[in-house]
């Protein structure tokens, strides 16, 4: 089948997209309805069961919001906006007009759809469409069905920032130095630092956060500017101590915050009023209205924490590549906040000076898409029309040459009508300065070396003639090749690894697959070899199972717990997979395949039988189910874990400073977010973020706290052995040696087995208390466990506490309890062990 290069990019984002395609080799940015080169990325659903996308959609927001707060109650919706933010999540948006609920992807289809009906001269099922930089795998994922959605079929995905960074490299004279991509955008936020060598640019790293963008910079100024005038003019206590009344609020107020922020990138001081009868009235009946100056120092005063916490990443992202500020050429501004004075200086006092702002912040991404997509080759279907020759070309689609080879060849088979004795095509660039002349070729093919124009995206034009000199359709009929700069593969932004159980520490951790580390160039492949069946599978036995968890992780999180990372998929094998036994602890080997839009295929190798079992990881919704109880429960446990680290005499104050501010953000932002999808989310992500942290500076610690452990332990151990007649004092003394002899060299996998032998000779020293313990509390708490045969459990239980009240010894108490564990039902691991 003929292949083509791709043409079209997207930039598909929180509040607005565009559509770029690549024309006579310059990426062109198709205009909106409207005349504008972005679209809000806004859907409304009338009543007649239209569907509009973009500025009218946008204008029926604002009006919806406001009828809002003329009964303060949640009218029927049918305008959504942002929803970019809950991509992956199975967050619905229901439209009582359609009479029905859409999901993150339906709605951004309805998007992709609007951008290709600007095209209204092509037929668009081939694009690039570009994704942040710290976009998980369920987001990913989302964003290729949204494109299917859309009519899409051949979807490619590719880092926002690395787009951005296609788009300046071509317009700027600067082809060398350190680029740091600073990418601010509706609803995201995006770092990818670069490194260019005579126009070959390379990632190196990226950084983000999904949740930081324009939206909280204009919750910011609802709330810390608009929301206290109000107070001051109005009486709005009771709507502001009611969760959905103060949401209804806060969404009506976010427009006119919108407009400051905007304004005030422009000028020192903006108006802010209302329209008659806009909004609803306040507690005691008074209409709201708005009248008020807003500064330039107002905004700054609110927008500078956020903004600061983009600067903060950018500095943590410089640090970890042992980079300063000053090691920067160039520091590229993307989105349309980055046009805020006041970040502008930020960055210019807090990393280099070097901000450039040659780029627009507004269609770069789109730009860069297009010039990327110009060298993905596709498919094509139903392009060649009759009596067209149909040709191969092969060639790379950027360089940092003066000469470019390309190939090319005839397709026999999927030419149509008459092909001629002799078949001549010629290449003219499109300034008319360079022809190759008429050549000849056949299905053998021939190499064209095409002159290209230094620093610009040349076109050439490919005209076909038969022996007589008669033109002839071709396709292709065009190549495109940029000189001056030439883009390395974008990069994984997360550690790819899995969950196993680790044998030596008897707990669950997160480790990365050898090939899958972050920053690992895409596509790529991941392997871990060396682990463990943790149970026998037989085959055709269905509830046989081993469960391979697939988790996304930050650059530090190799042997952390992996509810820290953000969990992908869960592969299962089970006995109907396998043809013959697998042992318990056999040997079991993983690799795990990404490809450039970072979709996922594993495959699960048997050494024991020759077998390797392939599954296609298809990431679905996430469910929203992140309980409000849960996020508080873990904020309470990051607070009281901080606290201990805080109290320990060997950790510093400096060390726990980043977690408490993280911590105190985290509970300053609570109410306000706790109550949408992706303000769950957000806490969430920052939690892990914070749990990270206090892991790494209690691993950083870990010997202090082992020795503590020990020397604790061991008082314990000896005061047990003491009060009980000295029956183990050799036993004892020998592990009083042992541990002396740990602490000496502060061995910690020394250590671990040390402290488990001290656990086990203590419960041999107090073994008596132990039954009994063990008989007392599972027959208190006898229905909080799950037992084989509750029935004989009980019976067993009733008969120890008869055997504790008469004083019964070791000897028959020991066997007792060994008949309870047996008929506890506890769930094997079923990882794969480590």
């Amino acid at each position: 089948m003929a292949q083509v290069k791709m043409k079209y990019g997207i930039d598909l984002g929180t509040t607005n997209s565009a559509i770029c395609k690549m024309e006579n080799g310059d990426p062109c940015v198709r205009k909106t309805d409207t005349l504008k080169d972005t679209l809000p990325s806004c859907v409304s659903f009338t009543k007649k069961k239209v569907v509009k996308v973009g500025d009218s959609a946008y204008n029926d927001l604002r009006q919806d919001k406001s009828k809002a707060t003329r009964k303060w109650s949640k009218l029927n919706e049918n305008v959504f906006i942002e929803f970019k933010r809950t991509m992956g999540l199975n967050t619905l948006y229901e439209s009582s007009n359609m009479g029905c609920s859409f999901s993150s992807e339906e709605l951004s289809s309805e998007v992709l759809k609007a951008l290709k009906s600007f095209m209204s001269d092509d037929t668009i099922n081939a694009a690039i469409i570009t994704i942040p930089a710290k976009f998980k795998a369920d987001q990913i994922a989302a964003t290729k069905r949204a494109a299917t959605l859309a009519g899409i079929e051949h979807c490619e995905l590719l880092q926002e920032p690395i787009a951005a960074s296609m788009a300046y490299g071509l317009s700027s004279a600067k082809k060398g130095g350190m680029w740091l991509v600073f990418d601010f955008g509706g609803g995201t936020f995006d770092a990818a630092l670069l490194k260019v060598e005579d126009g070959i640019m390379q990632v190196k790293d990226t950084e983000g956060d999904n949740y930081l963008g324009g939206k909280n910079l204009d919750y910011a100024v609802v709330d810390e500017i608009i929301v206290p005038y109000i107070q001051e003019n109005y009486i709005i206590d009771e709507i502001l101590s009611d969760d959905v009344k103060k949401q209804i609020l806060r969404d009506a107020m976010k427009f006119y915050a919108e407009q400051a922020k905007n304004q005030l990138s422009f000028k020192s001081q903006c108006d802010i009023t209302s329209q008659l009868d806009e909004f609803g009235e306040d507690d005691e009946g008074t209409e709201v209205e708005l009248d008020m100056v807003v500064t330039q120092q107002q905004i700054k005063e609110v927008v500078t924490p956020i903004f600061q916490k983009a600067i903060n990443i950018c500095k943590d992202l410089l640090q970890r590549n042992n980079l300063q500020g000053s090691d920067l050429d160039s520091l590229i501004l993307v989105g349309g906040p980055t046009y805020s004075p006041v970040l502008r200086e930020m960055l210019k006092e807090q990393i280099t000076p070097n901000v450039d702002t040659s780029v627009d912040p507004m269609t770069a991404v789109a730009k860069g898409a297009a010039l990327y997509a110009s060298g993905i080759d596709s498919e094509v279907k139903d392009e060649i029309k009759a009596g067209t020759i149909a040709l191969e070309l092969s060639y790379e689609s950027s360089s940092v040459e003066t000469m470019e080879f390309v190939s090319i060849k005839l397709l026999l088979n999927e030419c149509s009508g008459t092909i001629p004795s002799k078949l001549f095509v010629e290449f003219t660039r499109n300034d008319n300065g360079w022809s190759s002349g008429k050549l000849e070729i056949n299905e053998i093919g021939d190499v064209v070396e095409c002159q290209l124009m230094e620093g610009k995206a040349n076109a050439f034009a490919l005209t076909a003639y038969d022996e007589k000199g008669s033109l002839i359709p071709c396709f292709p009929n065009e190549v495109n090749i940029m000189q001056g700069i030439v883009v390395g593969n974008a990069v994984l932004p997360y550690n790819i690894g899995i969950e196993v159980h680790d044998r030596s520490q008897n707990r669950d951790a997160f480790i990365p697959l050898k090939g899958l580390e972050k920053n690992q160039p895409i596509p790529a492949i991941g392997v871990r070899n060396g682990l463990k069946t943790p149970k026998q599978l037989r085959p055709g036995v269905t509830t046989d199972n081993m469960v391979i968890p697939i988790y996304q992780g930050e650059s530090n999180t190799e042997g952390t717990s992996a509810i820290y990372s953000d969990h992908v998929f869960n592969v299962f094998i089970t006995g109907d997979d396998i043809p013959v036994l697998i042992p318990a602890g056999s040997d079991l080997d993983i690799t795990l395949k990404v490809d450039r839009s970072q979709q996922m295929m594993m495959e699960v190798t048997f050494p024991i039988i020759g077998e390797a079992i392939e599954k296609v990881i298809e990431v679905g919704q996430r469910s929203t189910g992140v309980d409000i109880s849960d996020l508080q429960g873990r904020l309470n446990e990051a607070k009281q874990r901080l606290i201990s680290l805080q109290s320990n005499s060997v950790v510093k104050e400096s060390e726990t400073t980043e977690v408490q501010g993280l911590l105190n953000d985290v509970a300053r932002r609570f109410d306000g977010e706790k109550n949408s999808d992706d303000g769950k989310m957000h806490l969430l992500a920052d939690l892990r973020r914070a749990f990270l942290k206090i892991e790494r500076i209690e691993k950083e610690h870990e010997w202090d706290a082992l020795e503590a452990e020990l020397r604790t332990k061991f008082d314990k151990l000896e005061k047990a052995n003491n009060d009980l007649g000295n029956k183990y004092n050799s036993q004892v003394e020998g592990l009083r040696n042992q541990t002396d002899q740990v602490i000496r060299k502060k061995d910690i996998q020394m250590g671990r087995q040390l402290l488990s032998d001290i656990d086990s000779l203590f419960i041999g020293v107090t073994l008596i208390y132990q039954l009994i313990g063990f008989v007392q509390h599972h027959s208190r708490n006898f229905g909080q466990y799950s037992w084989k045969d509750a029935n004989r459990a009980r019976q067993l239980l009733n008969q120890g506490m008869e055997m504790v009240s008469n004083n019964s010894e070791v000897d028959s108490l020991h066997p007792l309890v060994c008949a309870v564990i047996e008929l506890m039902d506890m769930p094997e691991n079923e990882k794969p062990e480590f």
